[in-house]
């Protein structure tokens, strides 16, 4: 049974920074790629960032890119999302996801990703 652990969300002020982590607590193989999602209640779940932890590569989303950073490792079994410069609009529950077939390139939708933790809520008030 796998089982993804999300920790690091909370209350934050507009232009704080926030580190999310997602803990790997058990899992049948290896991950060959995670991801981070984010979702808002009556809204669809939306790709932030993803990372390749076998054979290399990262992709942001729009949303994301200059103010995320993603960065995680297979062995420890951990992914971490740095978010900087937060604002209102990154309010929403964030989901830690990954995968155990191997992708050519970061998978940036749902479909691409089997495991799903049950999600950190961030919240940023101005």
């Amino acid at each position: 049974q796998v089982e993804l652990i999300e920790t690091g969300g909370g209350l934050a002020r507009v232009g704080d920074s926030l580190r999310l982590s997602c803990v790997v607590a058990q899992r049948p193989s290896r991950f060959y790629a995670m991801g981070w999602f984010r979702q808002a209640p009556g809204k669809e779940r939306e790709f932030v960032a993803g990372i390749r932890l076998i054979g290399g590569g990262i992709k942001y989303a729009y949303l994301a890119s200059g103010r995320f950073t993603i960065s995680g490792s297979d062995e420890e079994g951990a992914l971490f999302l740095q978010m900087t410069n937060l604002n209102p609009d990154d309010t929403d529950r964030y989901y830690c996801a990954a995968r155990t077939m191997d992708a050519t390139v970061v998978p940036t939708l749902q479909s691409g990703y089997a495991y799903w933790g049950q999600g950190t809520q961030v919240t940023v008030s101005s």
